[in-house]
């Protein structure tokens, strides 16, 4: 096919109009599902002056113009300043602060420099809250979610097309527990030195600029290049229970009687050995944020990263009450992507990155 076809092609979707109308129906499945559990469906900004401080997750950004024309930038080049959102997080926890109980949205979320097979910088987020639950509680619901949708999507095609779920309930394991079973160490208490020998023992390469002297750098790659390949054996897993120094915004707990550490209240669930969600026993103290969004700050600063806002209306809602609740984040175009038995996010997306 010469250049000029090519380019004649590009106008057509990433996906086929068949899965288009697949994805449609699993996402109203998502809806039935949730309404049916008691939830209520909410639509929060896309476009704020918020935006989740992660020190490894870029916003995209724009500058505000009024009817005036662009706010001065010598003015308050801050105040002019908006971020599309990485994930809805600070707004529908201001939901629940202001008395929401039980919340869900599907919405876009954007992140820069995300592209790949299983990226795309702008993706479909589902997610939701619930007063008064633990994550090990909304790991329940979750597997729930996840086997409704396959069985939704079953009617659809062959189901051999693609792997099934597990029969029995998804294993769950704590993050100590994966690395003592598929690294032979400890995530906790095992040193430097002996994350560098595993990963020499099991001939993984230090990528470029790698801070060999970092304990978190280590784990971090033993966790990709060692613990996710042998999760995808199980099927779908659970993984709790984080170190606290990845805690993100979950509560910390006190298990030094069991582990000799405190651990973040957070999960993530591997289906084949992709990350689908990541959820939380949500922190709620106002004063531990603005340390937490600080530690953020300073780790984005020594990666050269741009700052991003300080201060934030969550800040503010926090301080007047969030409820205890716990929340989940899941890649909704991940979970059809497998449901319906696609390699690549791009095969169940209208328009991918490339087209859009």
């Amino acid at each position: 096919m010469n250049q000029h076809m090519q380019e004649k092609l590009e106008y057509l979707p990433t996906a086929s109009i068949e899965t288009l109308k697949f994805r449609s129906k699993l996402l109203h499945a998502v809806r039935m599902f949730f309404e049916a559990s008691g939830y209520w469906e909410v639509e929060t900004p896309i476009l704020s002056r918020d935006s989740v401080v992660d020190a490894f997750i870029d916003p995209f950004t724009t500058l505000w113009h009024s009817a005036e024309g662009l706010e001065k930038p010598e003015a308050n080049t801050e105040q002019a300043t908006r971020f599309l959102q990485t994930s809805p997080e600070f707004a529908m926890k201001r939901l629940l602060a202001a008395g929401a109980d039980q919340i869900y949205q599907i919405t876009h979320a954007f992140r820069q420099a995300e592209q790949g097979p299983l990226h795309n910088p702008e993706f479909t987020m589902l997610e939701w809250y619930r007063l008064g639950e633990s994550h090990h509680e909304q790991m329940t619901f979750v597997e729930s979610l996840v086997r409704h949708v396959y069985q939704v999507a079953e009617s659809f095609f062959d189901q051999n097309t693609r792997d099934s779920l597990p029969a029995e309930q998804f294993e769950r394991f704590s993050f100590e527990d994966v690395f003592r079973k598929y690294a032979g160490l400890s995530a906790l208490n095992s040193s430097v030195e002996e994350f560098q020998q595993a990963a020499l023992q099991h001939q993984i390469s230090v990528p470029s600029g790698f801070d060999e002297t970092d304990r978190l750098s280590w784990q971090n790659l033993l966790l990709v290049e060692l613990i996710e390949p042998a999760l995808c054996q199980l099927g779908a897993v659970f993984v709790y229970d984080y170190p606290q120094q990845q805690a993100a915004l979950a509560r910390i707990r006190d298990d030094r009687k069991k582990s000799g550490h405190h651990v973040a209240e957070r999960f993530e669930l591997y289906l084949q050995g992709i990350e689908i969600c990541n959820g939380y026993h949500e922190l709620t103290d106002a004063h531990e944020l603005q340390t937490r969004i600080a530690q953020q700050a300073e780790l984005r600063l020594k990666e050269k990263r741009p700052a991003l806002p300080a201060e934030s209306y969550l800040l503010q809602a926090m301080e007047a009450g969030l409820p205890a609740c716990a929340g989940t984040a899941l890649g909704i175009d991940r979970l059809i992507m497998l449901a319906l038995g696609k390699q690549t996010l791009q095969e169940v997306m209208a328009f991918s990155f490339e087209r859009a």
